[in-house]
C-alpha cells in the first residue's frame, strides 16, 4: 500500500498525552484513506470524536445547534401518541 503523507499543521495546546490504541490493520488503513479523502488526518478525526464523548455538556449543545438548523424541517402533519410511541 502506498504511503500516504498529509500536512497536520499545528496544533497548540497547553498539555498533549500521547495514548495507545489497538485495532485491525485493515481497518486502520480504510480509516486512514477516509481521513485522507476528507483532507484530515486520523490523529485530527480521533481527537474530535474524543472531544465529543468526553464532552458530556457539549452534545446538549450540538443538538440545540442541529435543532436550530433543522427548524424548517416539518412532517407535514401531527403524530399521534400511538405513532410517536411505535418503535
Amino acid at each position: 500500500m502506498p504511503q500516504l503523507i498529509v500536512n497536520t499543521g499545528t496544533v497548540y495546546t497547553e498539555t498533549v498525552r500521547n495514548i495507545t490504541l489497538s485495532a485491525d490493520d485493515e481497518l486502520i488503513d480504510r480509516a486512514r484513506m477516509r481521513a485522507a479523502r476528507e483532507k484530515t488526518t486520523l490523529n485530527a478525526v480521533f481527537r474530535e470524536w474524543l472531544a465529543r464523548y468526553g464532552g458530556g455538556e457539549t452534545s446538549s449543545q450540538e443538538y440545540r445547534e442541529l435543532m436550530k438548523r433543522l427548524r424548517h424541517v416539518s412532517p407535514g402533519r401531527h403524530f399521534s401518541r400511538e405513532e410517536l410511541n411505535k418503535r
